[in-house]
């Protein structure tokens, strides 16, 4: 069945995006530009996406520890990383 008439995007495809790690429409829309014409079928996509298992959503979920994890956690903000300003 046909989700993106626009550019011909079945739910399998969006599925299968999904399944790829695309959690949003936003995400969805960068793999293969559904909803990004007329945009009638981003409702469609957001009910398909659900509240489903989301690799990266999971890891929002656990906070930063599990960010720290992987490496991709921001490091703390300090006084010393702060611009300081400028002597007159």
């Amino acid at each position: 069945m046909f989700v993106c008439s626009c550019f011909g995007i079945t739910e399998k495809q969006v599925k299968e995006h999904a399944d790829a790690g695309a959690c949003t429409p936003r995400q969805i829309a960068s793999a293969c530009k559904a909803g990004t014409d007329c945009g009638s079928c981003v409702r469609r996509i957001q009910a398909i996406l659900g509240r489903g298992a989301c690799p990266r959503r999971d890891l929002l979920d656990q906070g930063a520890p599990a960010l720290a994890a992987l490496g991709e956690a921001p490091e703390p903000v300090t006084a010393e990383r702060l611009p300081q300003p400028a002597a007159a």
